[in-house]
């Protein structure tokens, strides 16, 4: 299984069609966006290519068979209004293979809240806009970073969570500009 996760769009429209396009490449069994998906927030700038109306066109054509989707602190009712598929929930969850017939959970919520992480699962959010890949507490916790207004030195990104069975779960984060490969990667056994 393969889990595509990308958060932070902010209506920047260049940088979902980039998304769409690596999710097209990884051919993800799940596409997840971890909120704040049309408005670009009081403390962010007016990102180049900044299009709300053509972001949620394309958002409403983004792997609608297989997207799950939790609210950002960017994200109100009003976005719902334009985006065919539910975007108002805090948080969600998803169960991956995992070895010895195992299942890993995750658990995906934007990040701007305090969430309650059980030991020994990963915690996916958004919200800092810096990628992040790393074990706390018996917890992995997950940041893709942002796919419009990257911070912290870091290159606009997406995470790829995948699993087999020979394998525990893998996690990478990739630059969304495809060149390079992952620059964050952990192995969950």
């Amino acid at each position: 299984m393969k889990i595509f996760v990308i958060s932070d769009i902010h209506g920047k429209l260049p940088a979902l069609e980039t998304a769409r396009q690596r999710a097209e490449e990884e051919q993800p069994d799940l596409v997840v966006c971890c909120g704040d998906f049309l408005n670009h927030g009081p403390r962010n700038g007016i990102p180049e290519g900044y299009d709300p109306p053509g972001t949620a066109a394309l958002l409403n054509r983004f792997f609608t068979d297989r997207l799950l989707c939790v609210r950002g602190n960017c994200d109100s009712e009003v976005d719902q209004m334009l985006l065919d598929f539910p975007c108002l929930q805090e948080s969600a969850a998803a169960g991956i293979p995992a070895k010895n017939g195992t299942v890993t959970r995750i658990f995906f919520h934007h990040g701007h809240k305090e969430f309650p992480a059980p030991p020994g699962c990963v915690v996916v959010s958004g919200h800092t806009h810096i990628p992040l890949a790393e074990w706390r507490g018996g917890t992995v916790f997950l940041n893709p970073g942002s796919i419009s207004i990257p911070k912290g030195g870091s290159p606009a990104s997406y995470a790829v969570l995948y699993s087999g069975k020979e394998q525990g779960l893998e996690i990478e984060v990739k630059p969304l500009d495809g060149r390079g490969g992952a620059f964050l990667r952990l192995s969950v056994p």
